[in-house]
């Protein structure tokens, strides 16, 4: 297609996307993009030549280019995030097949084994996020793996508590960047209406370690004796070698920015970055400054995602840590068997994710789906909390329930995330929170599921049932208050332009309709989701 694309040529100024945001050719996009007036000839060249389409031809180069980003990106940092939350989550399986036993953990101690993990994970979340606006994807997040594939292979290798401690430790140092910086990544590549579903399909990582990790964790424990380790020392081993390799390989996988990209032709490159400058706007430009850091801290949506995202992951690594445990101690099921059963839920759970992100993007809408879902949850752990144990089928049925739920929570929180903030040093610095808010969870059902509580483990099932009402409730606020706004700036500068209009931020009529008169060039961007012609997703 690019070859019959080159042939054609005008000036050309595209529409602004479905969020309220437009721009003319020129300006900088959000990592780094040449500003206005300073385009390469050859740059101007494709401009003029994706001008020159019919827009049958500008649909077919959309869908031909978008399913070229998905095959190349989408894979792979599935794999990724697979691996990462597999070598989170594994303590669980070594803890069934006799990680406590050989090291002589208390309850305590192991508790503060998975705890540890996420005290680290969550403090350094947005220190790498601004580390990879910096350096370039494709060195910063392989290089994080390589260094968290090494500790989680020398978890295998430990004799008492203090070593299992120090290296959860480092694993989730280096652990921290890589989830915030894929979602952070994906901005950089797909609108906002696409996002949902790419960011659930790379969650789906999550949700098929949850499904795999127990079929892993089974296949490794029968290595037990061999080279002299034990069954629980294989799965740190074997599963860190294994992101070893996947990570090396990163360095050739993992792809940069749209202007970067090698898996692009330079028509192709260019293509995408008018296709986000029309959605994207003015969102992509500016500076980090203090002013964006006080305008993220004081933003209210910034703390309301925060506590809707815990309250998403709690439920979701109370499940990802404990189901095994879990289902072991409803006294009906052997540890193999219990290993095996906690991998059909997360199957469920994998088609719950992947349908809900097709129709919150078809329909543009989050809050529904996670007050939905929040509903959901919380019937499953309702179900935890009265059914009595002797009920095991019932109980185990329990569990299929609030592992459904939590996927879907999880992606849709992520995404409705991404869509809310326009400046991107802002956006950078709100997720980087909103994550690390929510991996905070990690630290919570780490002490909410305790040994001395089997096998009814009310305070664990009780705490994740608060933690779904806390989601519902965070994401009715957010919807609320998000429609409201919309509704504000459509009553006072009339409604956003649609999709398909052209739009010049910069033109004195806009700019008198806006109430910006007399405004400079940065001061608009940094408006980002403050700008009059800015609408928030619902």
């Amino acid at each position: 297609m690019a070859s019959d694309l080159e042939k054609r040529g005008s000036d050309i100024q595209l529409p602004m996307g479905a969020n309220g945001n437009g721009t003319t050719v020129g300006h900088a996009n959000e990592h780094g993009h040449k500003a206005a007036g300073s385009l390469t000839d050859d740059s101007q060249d494709y401009a003029s030549q994706i001008a020159a389409l019919s827009p049958e031809e500008y649909a077919a180069m959309d869908k031909h280019v978008l399913r070229k980003m998905d095959r190349n990106i989408i894979p792979w940092i599935t794999l990724l995030y697979l691996m990462s939350f597999l070598d989170r989550v594994n303590v669980g399986t070594a803890k069934l097949v006799g990680l406590s036993t050989q090291l002589k953990l208390t309850s305590l101690e192991y508790s503060n084994a998975s705890m540890i993990f996420f005290v680290s994970y969550v403090a350094f979340e947005v220190p790498s996020n601004l580390v990879l606006k910096k350096f370039r994807p494709s060195r910063w997040i392989p290089f994080t793996m390589v260094c968290w594939a090494i500790f989680q292979t020398c978890m295998g290798l430990v004799t008492n508590y203090g070593q299992l401690l120090a290296l959860r430790f480092c694993l989730g140092l280096f652990e921290s960047g890589l989830f915030p910086g894929l979602n952070f990544f994906l901005t950089g590549w797909y609108k906002r209406e696409e996002l949902n579903r790419r960011v659930s399909i790379f969650f789906a990582g999550a949700v098929l370690a949850g499904a795999f990790g127990g079929i892993f964790g089974y296949a490794w424990s029968r290595m037990d004796g061999i080279g002299g380790k034990e069954g629980w020392s294989w799965i740190f081993i074997g599963e860190g070698l294994i992101t070893f390799v996947i990570a090396v390989l990163s360095f050739w996988m993992v792809h940069d920015w749209p202007e970067q990209a090698k898996f692009l032709t330079p028509l192709e490159r260019e293509f995408v970055q008018l296709r986000l400058k029309a959605n994207q706007g003015l969102a992509g430009e500016g500076t980090f400054n203090r002013r964006i850091v006080k305008k993220a801290l004081l933003d209210p949506k910034t703390y309301i995602l925060m506590l809707m995202y815990i309250g998403a992951a709690e439920p979701l690594y109370s499940g990802s840590l404990f189901s095994p445990t879990i289902i072991a101690s409803l006294g009906t099921f052997s540890t193999t068997q219990s290993l095996l059963l906690s991998t059909p839920p997360y199957v469920v759970c994998f088609i719950s994710t992947v349908t809900t992100a097709y129709f919150s993007d078809k329909t543009k809408r989050r809050g529904v789906f996670l007050m939905f879902w929040s509903i959901i949850g919380a019937i499953g752990y309702a179900m935890l909390l009265g059914i009595p144990i002797k009920h095991a089928g019932v109980l185990y049925f329990a569990v299929f329930v609030t592992v459904t739920a939590v996927g879907p929570l999880i992606a849709t929180t992520i995404s409705w995330t991404g869509n809310t903030w326009g400046n991107h040093y802002k956006k950078a610095i709100c997720m980087g929170l909103v994550f690390s808010a929510g991996n905070s969870g990690g630290i919570v059902s780490s002490q909410a599921y305790r040994p001395q509580d089997s096998p009814t483990y009310r305070p664990g099932h009780g705490t994740a049932l608060a933690f779904c009402m806390l989601c519902f409730f965070m994401a009715g606020l957010l919807w609320w208050m998000n429609a409201r706004e919309n509704k504000r700036r459509d009553e006072k500068y009339g409604p956003a332009p649609s999709p398909d209009e052209k739009v010049d931020y910069f033109d004195p009529e806009n700019l008198r309709r806006w109430g910006l008169e007399g405004m400079s060039r940065e001061e608009m961007i940094e408006l980002g989701d403050d700008h009059p012609a800015f609408r928030y997703v619902l």
